[in-house]
């Protein structure tokens, strides 16, 4: 099947955009992997120190004639995706010395879980943790020392942090490793409609907390389709992954038998073998559009719209909204995972998966199939599945047919035709909002606004009654220069209750949502933020303002409005406290949303 023109035409913008950038990315890259390893120039003093504690691998790195592996890893127990890590690095040294390789953890990455600090003063460092996490694989890898890496995260901004990471150090290559998603408990949609009765005062916090805690109950990442499962598919349709890791659950005998592969595989792409396989020519345009469209497919995370840019621009590619936008216009959606559907990630994976969903878009030509990726043979491979037979780990061809069509369809017969983003823009500035999860009749709203300063305010005004009439929420100086950007996904049980009641409801924020984003309209990543002078800090109370996900539309109707001053906003209270007196210089020098709100890169 020949390549669908629009996503040659966004391929070729994006390689014209990052042309400049892309050739010194590569140049710069291409004079490490020619320097190589420094092992062998280390003094016998520095190389004592790097390998004191190896003991029955120190012979090999002392030697240093077989591959050594770096590894990077985000554990921790306080989030369950993370925690099925912790048995990971002493496999993966095993798994190397039986193919006769080492392996070496090389550091640890700060992890911190959203679903803990979502509505609380932590959310504000969340963002910027990306940054952090790019910068301590940075140090960790700086020892120089090792042939390739093997990358342990999952969650939101862990997965994105690593990137950047192994895109700054491209000469090398990587495989990143997943632990998979936690057994299904609680359906999420009780769980949500729990949260509502909580916010409509209908239930008392003991059912709440029973539902939350059937809900999220054991390791593995959550099973809604949020950030974290995004970022899985995000690894396989880029390339990064082994085909059909991403959705095995932790414990599991095959979970265990593609560690050990991906362990093995990268001993084999090394510069010291014959199919060397750098990350910097894995993360190349063509990936970036294989991963959007990926995204559009499956209804994925809107976090994903600030995080692709920043992890592309660690690699020399240029990414811009439109991108993500024009591809969604041709990508349809075929997934129905909660929050877009009732099912969650271990249903989807049943039903065929990203294996169908991969081999489906590349018989279409929706996606580039001659990419460079961990596994070889193109994204192809990607088409199939992992299967343990009698201890042999193979692959074999993935479903052809959906075992759910209520969960996932062909592209001939998808649940819409179009993906699950837009762009919305106008005088206001430019947004995105996820549609897949929204109903058709509630993406155009025209009312009057009501602007806020913080969530908890716009909560407060929801215990008084204030919200009586169809509203514009507008909550501003969310963004990452104002207050780290934190999710406001608290606010979704409340403005989804007054959509249940009738009124007609929209967000509109320079701030984020969860990947959980759901059935509430929401304009998001408004750039420029108000922080920055952004349009957003011009708005006032009964402004009317006109919200149109099907035009792509995000403006104020009012005479005269470009001409106001900004209303300026007090943001002392975000300025310490837990941690965010440390954030200052990133609050400071972030980038705009619209470009990934980079800190590490810009």
């Amino acid at each position: 099947m020949a390549l669908n023109q629009t996503v040659a035409r966004v391929t070729e913008r994006i390689v014209e955009r990052s042309r400049e950038r892309r050739h010194l990315y590569l140049d710069q890259i291409a004079r490490a992997a020619e320097a190589g390893p420094k092992r062998a120039h280390l003094t016998c003093g520095n190389q004592a120190h790097a390998y004191a504690a190896m003991g029955e691998d120190k012979t090999r790195l002392v030697e240093g004639r077989v591959p050594n592996i770096g590894i990077i890893t985000a554990y921790n127990d306080m989030l369950s995706a993370h925690q099925p890590f912790e048995t990971y690095p002493a496999r993966i040294k095993q798994a190397a010395r039986d193919a006769g390789g080492t392996a070496q953890v090389a550091g640890g990455v700060p992890a911190m879980c959203d679903g803990v600090t979502q509505g609380q003063t932590g959310m504000e460092l969340s963002l910027f943790s990306r940054d952090v996490i790019a910068m301590a694989a940075g140090v960790a890898l700086s020892h120089n020392t090792f042939d390739a890496a093997l990358y342990l995260g999952v969650c939101d901004k862990i997965v994105p942090g690593l990137v950047i990471a192994a895109a700054t150090f491209g000469h090398l290559p990587g495989l990143f490793v997943p632990a998979g998603p936690m057994v299904s408990g609680l359906p999420n949609d009780e769980k949500a409609k729990v949260r509502q009765q909580f916010a409509a005062g209908e239930v008392g916090r003991d059912k709440l907390m029973e539902a939350e805690m059937a809900s999220y109950h054991g390791p593995g990442t959550c099973t809604f389709y949020g950030t974290a499962n995004s970022n899985q598919m995000l690894m396989e349709f880029m390339g990064l992954h082994l085909p059909g890791s991403s959705f095995v659950n932790p414990g599991a005998p095959l979970r265990d038998a593609l560690t050990e592969a991906a362990t093995r595989r990268a001993l084999e792409i090394t510069a010291l073998g014959n199919d060397f396989r750098p990350v910097g020519h894995v993360l190349d345009e063509k990936a970036f559009v294989n991963g959007i469209v990926g995204l559009m497919a499956t209804g994925g995370s809107t976090n994903l719209v600030i995080h692709l840019p920043a992890m592309a621009r660690a690699a020399g590619v240029l990414l811009d909204i439109e991108d993500f936008n024009d591809l969604s216009a041709v990508v349809p959606l075929m997934a129905k995972v909660y929050p877009n559907g009732l099912a969650d990630v271990n249903h989807f994976h049943a039903a065929g998966g990203l294996a169908y969903m991969i081999g489906e878009l590349l018989s279409e030509g929706l996606l580039h199939s001659d990419t460079l990726t961990v596994a070889g043979d193109g994204l192809g491979a990607y088409s199939k599945e992992p299967r343990l037979i009698d201890g042999e780990l193979n692959w074999a061809q993935g479903p052809r047919v959906s075992e759910n069509d209520k969960i996932l369809r062909p592209v001939s017969d998808p649940f819409q035709a179009t993906g699950g983003l837009r762009e919305l823009k106008g005088n206001i500035g430019r947004s995105v909002m996820k549609v897949s999860a929204v109903k058709p009749e509630h993406r155009v709203i025209e009312a009057n606004a009501r602007v806020f300063h913080d969530q908890e305010d716009v909560k407060a005004a929801f215990k008084a009654g204030a919200f009586t009439e169809d509203t514009i929420v507008v909550v501003r100086y969310q963004g990452p220069a104002a207050n780290g950007m934190p999710e406001l996904h608290s606010l979704t049980p409340i403005l989804a209750v007054l959509l249940d009641r009738g009124l007609k409801v929209a967000l509109v924020t320079d701030g984020r949502m969860s990947g959980a984003s759901g059935k509430v309209p929401a304009a998001i990543h408004v750039s420029p933020e108000g922080a920055k002078g952004g349009a957003i800090a011009k708005l006032r109370d009964g402004d009317r303002v006109r919200v149109d996900a099907e035009a792509g539309v995000l403006e104020v109707l009012e005479e005269g409005f470009e001409a106001r001053e900004i209303a300026e906003a007090d943001l002392s209270a975000n300025e310490s406290g837990l941690g965010r007196e440390l954030f200052a210089m990133f609050r400071e020098s972030c980038g705009l949303a619209a470009e990934g709100a980079g800190v590490a890169v810009r």
